[in-house]
């Protein structure tokens, strides 16, 4: 029969084109199955259906097709073993050179709203991930190609070699493995998901399978010298995948990070929320503030910390309207994300042309877990979504804070989670007056953050996202002028700082939950 190509495929792309190539220049003789083989058929390209090759029909309703040693005998045979040979003979077996095979598309169908798990099963493909891993094992003699955008390279090597290359061959195989990885990953995910949702075993199980899809090389990582790239996980396009870049040029390693550190913020201000906006530089926040208005809330973010803010990162809780947008184009920025911008706005913003600018429907959609990769293997843990709850908080103070300090304490608790530690936040009126981030001591944090706030430290509040060891702390935010006190609590020494608070005056409160970030 000379040359043979097996092509089973759900996504008919470049199907017709690759056949056509295939019989007329290269004399292959075609073998497919179902749909394939009727698509071929009405375009007018000579195929051999499976059924006919094998003597075998399909059955239950084409749940069993290409699944037959005649198939999968011609594509695991070694062509330099005599015995693989021989039994070929005696079975009256033809080697197979080329698999063609896609599968049925099972994220697709699952990301579809209201889908049933019946219809979920009906699109897990058995057959295609067979013929894949079959002609990618033997890839020492067979080419398997997962992909249209595979058929024009494989046509090349044919006609400046005669043959696929054994580096092409292998490249195939490696990308077929990597396709039936992520494949049966998403099968995994799902099943889980929806016989186990909220169990234990579903956030840490005993194997952790982290499959991404490359959404995007990136020009560099952290620094030039470092590659990088951008890989999508899940079933279907989730959190950044999803965001609409309005202007300015492509996402950097960077921006990305920044982006994400400024969406886990401003998440903590949607719902009830007044309008509010965030300021990130290099993952940390430098201005956070809520307002009457959002552009009354960017304002005051900035002017939280200006210096900073130039080539930050600024996250919006509210959609992106007129006059936010002429206060936007007034300082160097980096990127703005909003949940939507109004259409009127977007003539302003280009005026700023290299500010990127993204829409992103779903600020909360956050991940599970966080990775973190050490020698050897990696540690995976919890993100941090617990919900603030001030019923649970305890003031261990003489002095009880007012009640309208709540909303402040509140506000100054949401940021101080999200600042690399150790980390203190003074606020006052819902705006950040200092921030201290990511000091070696809690002392020199929170002499950062009293040194920033000055003469506003007084009357406001600080937050520490860890206990304080000693009352040094304590008596550095009295001298300031600092009113109420939030931090986790938990020190054998806290009566030091407890007693430290009474002597100044000051309101303490503990919320018996620690926000540590490294």
């Amino acid at each position: 029969m000379g040359r043979i190509a097996l092509l089973s495929t759900s996504n008919k792309q470049g199907l017709v084109e690759l056949a056509t190539a295939l019989v007329q220049e290269f004399g292959f003789t075609l073998l497919s199955s179902g749909g394939t083989a009727k698509t071929l058929q009405a375009a007018g390209i000579p195929v051999t259906t499976v059924a006919e090759y094998t003597g075998a029909a399909e059955i239950l309703g084409g749940r069993v097709k290409t699944l037959h040693p005649k198939i999968h005998g011609g594509i695991l045979a070694r062509r330099d073993r005599p015995a693989d040979q021989a039994d070929l003979q005696a079975q009256g077996i033809n080697p197979i050179d080329l698999v063609v095979a896609n599968l049925y598309p099972f994220a697709e169908t699952i990301a579809r709203p209201n889908v049933t798990l019946g219809e979920a099963i009906e699109q897990i493909d058995i057959g295609g991930p067979t013929l894949i891993r079959a002609a990618a094992k033997n890839h020492a003699y067979v080419t398997v190609l997962v992909d249209p955008s595979q058929y024009e390279t494989y046509l090349q090597e044919l006609r400046l070699y005669g043959e696929p290359q054994p580096a092409f061959r292998l490249a195939c195989a490696q990308r077929a493995f990597a396709l039936t990885a992520c494949y049966d990953q998403a099968i995994a995910t799902y099943l889980q998901e929806i016989t186990s949702p909220g169990a234990p075993a579903e956030i840490l199980p005993p194997v952790f399978h982290l499959i991404g899809q490359q959404k995007q090389v990136l020009r560099y990582g952290e620094n030039p010298h470092q590659r990088a790239a951008w890989y999508m996980t899940g079933a279907h396009p989730r959190g950044w995948a999803t965001a609409e870049l309005l202007q300015g040029k492509e996402l950097s390693y960077n921006n990305l990070l920044d982006l994400e550190a400024a969406r886990g913020i401003i998440s903590e201000f949607l719902g009830d929320s007044a309008p509010a906006a965030v300021i990130v530089k290099h993952t940390n926040p430098c201005g956070v503030a809520e307002g009457k208005t959002l552009v009354a809330a960017y304002e005051r973010a900035l002017a939280a910390d200006s210096v900073s803010a130039f080539g930050g990162i600024v996250a919006l809780n509210r959609p992106l309207d007129v006059a936010t947008a002429e206060a936007l184009t007034r300082t160097f920025l980096e990127c703005v994300v909003a949940p939507a911008c109004e259409e009127a706005a977007l003539p302003i913003l280009k005026t700023k042309p290299k500010m990127r600018v993204l829409t992103l429907g779903e600020l909360e959609t956050a991940p599970p877990v966080t990775v973190q990769t050490i020698a050897g293997g990696f540690l995976l843990q919890e993100m941090q979504a617990a919900p603030i709850e001030p019923h649970t908080w305890q003031v261990v103070t003489v002095t009880e804070p007012p009640p309208e300090f709540m909303a402040e304490l509140i506000f100054a608790w949401k940021v101080v989670k999200h600042v690399k530690s150790n980390a203190i936040v003074v606020s006052r009126d819902r705006q950040t007056q200092g921030i201290g981030a990511g000091q070696m001591n809690r002392v020199g944090a929170v002499k950062i953050a009293l040194d920033q706030a000055g003469e506003a430290a007084r009357g406001g509040v600080l937050a520490s996202d860890g206990f304080f060891p000693f009352a040094d702390s304590v008596q550095a935010a009295a001298r300031a002028g600092i009113a109420a006190i939030i931090q986790p609590g938990g020190s054998l020494r806290d009566n030091e700082s407890i007693q430290a608070a009474n002597e100044a005056g000051i309101a303490m409160v503990f919320t018996n939950r620690r926000h540590f970030r490294h």
